[in-house]
């Protein structure tokens, strides 16, 4: 097994290297397109157990291909804090991607879950929450569209907990459920999120302007001096005639 590997397409705008810890995500989220790249069922995909031998794995994959100042994501077709599980697994993949002279780039819904190891992260790594718009006042509560994540109010809190360890601090606009909500937050220029990665829906109807709503965020943005990327897909709607 080599757990460390190039990701491709949609996925190779996070970064250049990634690992995926568990065998799936228990998060429940309607719109995750994990499943099907895995070619797993939604049941067997929801229950999550970290994958066989993972963290030698990448021990030995680090120290055989002498693999070292690299950013590597963690994760894609899974969270790397899911939940009602045991996630040391995450916190020794952590140590070894740092012991070896690399860098940890984390996404999560996990929210608090994450806490635990921000000791072993600095200012070469960055923690990363999914912010997909909830609607007015939803914030605190969990969605039924992530119903075992996190609420969006405690992811909120976890990167401001990153921001203040001097840790980089990144939001995941993408998928995109509500857009008021996305372009409200943008407007709210928070000081503890270094950099906006915003994106769409993908693989799911949605009756969203993406053009119009991709140009009013690049606005916002630019407005407060925000630091922003707009993923490809979006950024292809934008320019798109129509």
């Amino acid at each position: 097994m080599k757990p460390i590997y190039e990701p491709k397409a949609r996925a190779k705008e996070y970064g250049d290297l990634a690992i995926n810890i568990y065998t799936g995500c228990n998060h429940g989220c309607y719109y995750c397109f994990a499943p099907h790249v895995l070619h797993k069922d939604i049941e067997t995909f929801r229950n999550v157990e970290p994958r066989k031998g993972i963290v030698e794995a990448i021990k030995q994959q680090i120290e055989k291909e002498h693999i070292t100042d690299k950013l590597i994501h963690l994760c894609f077709t899974c969270d790397p804090y899911p939940a009602d599980i045991d996630t040391t697994p995450t916190r020794e993949t952590i140590k070894i991607i740092k012991s070896t002279g690399n860098h940890v780039q984390i996404l999560t819904k996990g929210g608090n879950r994450a806490l635990r190891d921000f000791d072993l992260l600095d200012n070469g790594d960055s923690f990363g929450v999914t912010y997909a718009g909830y609607g007015i006042g939803k914030c605190f509560d969990r969605p039924e569209s992530e119903p075992n994540a996190s609420s969006p109010s405690e992811r909120l809190h976890s990167l401001a907990v990153a921001h203040d360890l001097g840790i980089k601090t990144w939001m995941s606009c993408e998928p995109v459920l509500n857009a008021i909500d996305i372009e409200n937050f943008l407007g709210l220029n928070v000081g503890y999120v270094d950099l906006y990665k915003i994106g769409k829906l993908n693989y799911h109807p949605s009756d969203i302007n993406w053009k119009e709503f991709g140009h009013r965020c690049e606005r916002i943005c630019q407005s407060n001096r925000q630091n922003y990327y707009i993923k490809d897909d979006l950024r292809k709607a934008m320019e798109a005639d129509k």
